[in-house]
């Protein structure tokens, strides 16, 4: 089925999908190690072929970031954000070819699936359709969307942080911190194996320099009355 407003290239987007029925779609840290490993290796002209890799390279340790030392032709996107919830992702995404996110994302959930069905013996979907996405086609959108998908965890510890605010800041940003399936930390915290997932120094430079988070939150409180219609 084609999109009401096809993915251009050279355009950015917001892209997002959930678990079915809104079932987890991490439920432990492999589960969360698998998929950041696919968003490398599914950025590439050719197949996925992390399983060879893994019988290849039987010395890889668990939750190791050796994986993503692989070559990777980048070809498809420039991914220059992402986050990863129990039940839900989201991920900024820059086309740069046509049906780049389509090929990338169907490579990446197509993958996903088959490992975490063989996993848990699930059957059936497991997103909730078509992934959704957004075009993001102004400077303070993106910087919203970026803020946004960057605070997105704190609901682990703060559920109602959206309507409510941060109540404890420096916890906040703790967590955030030591959260590992955000590109957050590759932004503000340090430089990590995961880094090679992403056009770091595409949006590096579209950034704030300043890592803190009440800086965060601002652009998303002025954002969220101007954008509140983005269904994210």
């Amino acid at each position: 089925m084609l999109r009401k407003t096809p993915l251009l290239s050279g355009e950015t987007y917001h892209i997002y999908n959930r678990g079915a029925h809104k079932y987890a779609t991490f439920t432990d840290e492999s589960d969360y190690w698998r998929f950041s490993a696919l968003l490398h290796l599914a950025n590439h002209s050719g197949p996925v072929l992390l399983r060879e890799i893994l019988e290849r390279k039987k010395h890889i340790g668990r939750f190791s970031g050796e994986i993503f030392t692989e070559q990777t032709d980048k070809s498809l996107v420039d991914l220059l954000a992402y986050s990863l919830m129990p039940n839900h992702f989201h991920f900024v995404i820059r086309q740069k070819m046509d049906n780049g996110i389509t090929k990338f994302m169907q490579k990446l959930t197509v993958s996903y699936s088959m490992y975490f069905n063989t996993k848990y013996e699930h059957s059936g979907v497991l997103f909730q359709g078509r992934f959704k996405s957004s075009h993001l086609g102004t400077d303070p959108y993106f910087k919203w969307i970026f803020s946004y998908i960057h605070l997105n965890p704190v609901s682990l510890v703060e559920p109602q942080w959206k309507e409510k605010g941060i109540g404890n800041p420096a916890q906040s940003k703790e967590f955030l911190r030591n959260y590992r399936h955000s590109s957050y930390y590759d932004y503000y915290v340090g430089e990590r194996p995961e880094r090679a997932i992403l056009a770091y120094d595409e949006a590096v430079g579209l950034l704030d320099k300043e890592a803190d988070l009440q800086d965060m939150l601002a652009a998303y409180v002025n954002g969220r009355a101007l954008y509140s219609n983005s269904n994210v």
